[in-house]
């Protein structure tokens, strides 16, 4: 009889460590599809971003929205491996200039509250005025002075874009990141 007991004891036991192993089984799977399929996070290197995002704030992208426009805050994977995160400037088919220190999208002055500084043109994989290919994005970071971004690098190719940055981790506060209109 005594020994019935501890066998139904232990039989519970088993049973309740069975449904806590599943239970931790579905929640890794869980969070292994948010993060592979849904969501993604970044870190912000450096201070291309200022004073929008800062050096070590964390970011949050979503990998579900991948129709991008002006304005949008992206997470990209450049052709040397790094991750960076900037600002779409113009889309495929768009005529990106530098004149004078300002930017031109299609002939027009680019009248954006985001960028700081001037933004010069840099010697290498662009040649202004610039015809952006469809499938592919121009994009600049938000401190014009500082910033590795098309005017370098050359356009962004939409398979190289992780998603589109959706919160702002900093250290006392988590925020909405917006595209300016």
């Amino acid at each position: 009889m005594r020994r019935r007991r501890f066998l139904e004891r232990y039989n519970g036991y088993k049973l309740e460590w069975l449904n806590d192993s599943l239970f931790f089984i579905v929640l890794i799977a869980a969070v292994f599809v948010l993060f592979r399929f849904v969501i993604g996070l970044s870190v912000i290197g450096g201070d291309s971003m200022s004073p929008h995002l800062t050096d070590g704030e964390v970011v949050v992208y979503s990998r579900l929205d991948r129709h991008y426009k002006p304005g949008d805050v992206i997470s990209m994977r450049v052709p040397s491996g790094e991750f960076y995160v900037k600002r779409v400037i113009a889309v495929g088919g768009d005529v990106v200039d530098l004149r004078s220190g300002s930017v031109y999208v299609n002939d027009e002055l680019l009248s954006d509250s985001w960028g700081v500084g001037d933004t010069k043109e840099e010697y290498g994989a662009v040649i202004y005025p610039y015809t952006v290919r469809e499938g592919n994005v121009f994009v600049l970071g938000d401190n014009r002075v500082v910033s590795m971004d098309s005017r370098t690098f050359g356009e962004v190719n939409l398979r190289q874009i992780k998603g589109k940055i959706m919160l702002q981790i900093g250290r006392w506060y988590i925020r909405r990141v917006f595209a300016a209109s």
